[in-house]
């Protein structure tokens, strides 16, 4: 058995622990703490995540997207395949490290993403992005912890709450679309979507997509063209 060889490591800021990257032959893994968060040989849920959210874009011509975690690039290089040359997609990537090992050790993984004419990455906080937002996004993509509450950092929680549904609606045009990944179910995030006013469909995936694999969620969330969000109660 090849042994794994520590890459390096990024320390979340918050006291939010440490992200190792990891090297086994071709295979890489993020890992905090015992908790792999990715693994380059399983990206089937991410892929599903980008693939889900397109479909509802269909009928628009220059879509602006925003996706939150750059991670291992799964979702963001199943966007641009679906996408066609008019869109827009910003990666909102926390960690200026998880950036570098993008176009570092883990380049080969990425291919030529990175460089496509239609990314932008942003180093800094996605809650930021979303808060500051009002009605610039077609799609909101959101894989930055392992479910609907802070595992990186506690922080997070606030993408999660009823405030920070609400303010992923107003950032989303109308008719827009938030998708959120997770390794599990969550009934209660599913009742704080339609409470702000998402119509909600909640999906069953497989972690290495038709070749099975752990089972994952995700929540794709459509604005509702017509009727005003409720208001949020913190």
């Amino acid at each position: 058995m090849i042994p794994w060889v520590l890459l390096d490591t990024a320390q979340i800021p918050g006291d939010g622990g440490e992200l190792r990257l990891k090297k086994r032959g071709a295979e890489f893994s993020i890992m905090l703490g015992n908790n792999e968060l990715m693994n380059s040989r399983l990206s089937g849920s991410e892929e599903a995540l980008a693939k889900l959210s397109c479909l509802r874009l269909r009928d628009r011509e220059r879509p602006q997207i925003l996706i939150g975690g750059l991670g291992m690039g799964f979702t963001l290089r199943a966007a641009l395949t679906e996408l066609g040359s008019e869109a827009q997609v910003t990666v909102a990537e926390l960690l200026p490290a998880v950036v570098a090992w993008a176009r570092g050790p883990m380049a080969e993984v990425f291919g030529d993403s990175l460089t496509d004419p239609r990314v932008r990455i942003f180093e800094g906080d996605v809650g930021r992005l979303i808060r500051s937002s009002r009605s610039a996004y077609d799609a909101i993509l959101l894989d930055v912890d392992n479910g609907p509450e802070g595992l990186t950092r506690k922080d997070n929680d606030r993408l999660y709450d009823l405030p920070g549904l609400s303010s992923a609606r107003t950032a989303l045009t109308p008719g827009g679309v938030l998708a959120v990944w997770s390794s599990a179910p969550n009934r209660a995030f599913t009742g704080r979507l339609r409470q702000v006013g998402f119509g909600v469909d909640e999906v069953g995936v497989r972690a290495n997509g038709t070749r099975g694999g752990a089972r994952h969620t995700i929540w794709i969330a459509a604005k509702q063209r017509s009727s005003p969000a409720p208001q949020a109660q913190s």
